[in-house]
C-alpha cells in the first residue's frame, strides 16, 4: 500500500537516492523495484539504537558521500520516528502523534477523510448483535473509497511537494524468475495434465487459506475446500497452488485433503521471491485479507477476499475500485471488529457463503478462460 506513495516520490525526485527501511524478511519485496535504490533491514529483536546505526552507516548512503538529507516516515509509531532522529537525519517528516512529534521536524496533520481503525469491544459487538433481534437492523459499517490507507501515504508524500493522485500498487518480479519456478514445481503437474486434457491449457488458481493476524481474519477451512472442489468441477482443466508460511503447512494439507488432488501444496517450501513468481503465475488467487492478497494484487493478479474483521475500503488490495478484485463480506454488524480472535461465532465469515466466493472465482478467473 505505500508503493503509490514511493512511485510518486520517484517522479518528484527522479534524480534522489532513495532507500527503504524495512524488517528483513520483506526485502525481497523490493528487489528491482524501480522506486527505490537500496534497502536497510532490520531483524526481529534488533534495538532502536541498532537499527539507527543501520541508517547512519548505510552502506549505499555512504557511497553517495554523505548521510540521507530527508526521512519520510511512513508507520504512525514512536519508534519509528525516533530510529529517524537517533540516525541525525536532518529533516524528518510524518504524521503527528502523541509521543513522537517532538522526535519530527515537519508534523503532518491526518489526512482529511483518515478512519482509525480502532478495535470494537466484546460489549459493543454483542449489543450490536442484540439490535438485530430488537426494533431495527444495525447496518455493517462501511465507508468512502477515499478513506483507504493507500491514501494516508500519498497525502503524507505530498508535503513533499508530490502528486497526491493515486496510481495502482505495484511489485515487479522479473520472467527468469517465473520460468524458475515453472521448472522447479509445476512441469510435472503440466505434463500429467496435458495427458489427461489434450491439448487444453492447465489453468493455474493460487490458494491462501492462512491470514498471520489471527484467526477473525480467516474464512473456515472447509469452506475453501469446497470452493475448491466446486471452482474446479466448473473450470476443469486446473490445478491449485496452496501457497503459505511454514505455519501453514497443516492448514494447506487440511484443506487437499478435504478438496481432491489436484492442490499442490506450496506451503513452506518457497522463499519470498518464489512466492511472487508462483502468484504472478495464478489466473487468480482466493485468499483472506493477508500479505500474499496484496502482493497478488501489485503483481497484477486478481483476487478474491472473504473479508470478515477487517474493511476492505480501508486496508482492500490493489487500488480502491479495481473491477479486477472481488471483495467480498457479510451483513454482520459488528464487522469490521479488527479484532485478531472474534468474541461471538464469527458470522462476519460464516456469513460469505460458498456459492458467492465460487461465483466471484469463476468471474475473476473468465477474461482468459
Amino acid at each position: 500500500m505505500t508503493t503509490p506513495a514511493l512511485r510518486r516520490l520517484r517522479e518528484k525526485f527522479p534524480g534522489s537516492h532513495i532507500e527503504l527501511l524495512t524488517h528483513e524478511k520483506l526485502a525481497g519485496l523490493w528487489l528491482h523495484h524501480a522506486s527505490v535504490d537500496g534497502v536497510i533491514t532490520f531483524a526481529p529483536n534488533e534495538t532502536v539504537w541498532s537499527v539507527a546505526s543501520s541508517i547512519r552507516y548505510s552502506q549505499v548512503s555512504g557511497q553517495r558521500g554523505g548521510p540521507f538529507d530527508l526521512g519520510l516516515v511512513l508507520p504512525n509509531s514512536p519508534r519509528s520516528a525516533l530510529e529517524l532522529w537517533l540516525a541525525r537525519i536532518p529533516q524528518r517528516i510524518g504524521y503527528a502523534r502523541p509521543w513522537r512529534s517532538w522526535l519530527l521536524t515537519q508534523r503532518v496533520p491526518a489526512r482529511p477523510g483518515h478512519v482509525a481503525m480502532g478495535k470494537r469491544s466484546t460489549s459493543e459487538i454483542k449489543h450490536l448483535i442484540r439490535d438485530v433481534h430488537g426494533t431495527h437492523q444495525t447496518p455493517r459499517t462501511t465507508h468512502h473509497a477515499a478513506s483507504h490507507q493507500i491514501y494516508d501515504y500519498l497525502h503524507l508524500a505530498s508535503a513533499l511537494g508530490t502528486n497526491p493522485e493515486p496510481v495502482q500498487p505495484r511489485l515487479f518480479i522479473r520472467d527468469e524468475e517465473v520460468q524458475a519456478v515453472e521448472k522447479r514445481w509445476l512441469l510435472e503437474t503440466s505434463r500429467k495434465a496435458s495427458q489427461t486434457a489434450g491439448n487444453k491449457p492447465l489453468i493455474f488458481l493460487g490458494l491462501n487459506p492462512a491470514a498471520a493476524y489471527g484467526p477473525a481474519k480467516r474464512w473456515p477451512a472447509e469452506n475453501f475446500a469446497a470452493a475448491v472442489r466446486e471452482v474446479s468441477h466448473r473450470l476443469g482443466n486446473c490445478s491449485w497452488l496452496a501457497l503459505g508460511g511454514i505455519n501453514d503447512v497443516k492448514l494447506c494439507e487440511q484443506i487437499a485433503g478435504l478438496a481432491g488432488d489436484n492442490v499442490l501444496n506450496l506451503a513452506g517450501k518457497t522463499s519470498l521471491r518464489e512466492l511472487m513468481a508462483l502468484l504472478k503465475l495464478c489466473r487468480v488467487l482466493l485468499t483472506n485479507d493477508s500479505g500474499p492478497m496484496h502482493v497478488a494484487a501489485a503483481l497484477g493478479t486478481p483476487v478474491v477476499v472473504p473479508f470478515g474483521s477487517t474493511s476492505p475500503e480501508l486496508t482492500g488490495p490493489g487500488l480502491p475500485g479495481d473491477s479486477r478484485h472481488y471483495l467480498l463480506k457479510s451483513d454482520a454488524p459488528c464487522s469490521p471488529c479488527f479484532r485478531r480472535v472474534c468474541p461471538i461465532d464469527l458470522r462476519c465469515m460464516t456469513g460469505i457463503s460458498i456459492p458467492s466466493v465460487v461465483d466471484a472465482v469463476l468471474r475473476a478467473a473468465s477474461p482468459s478462460v
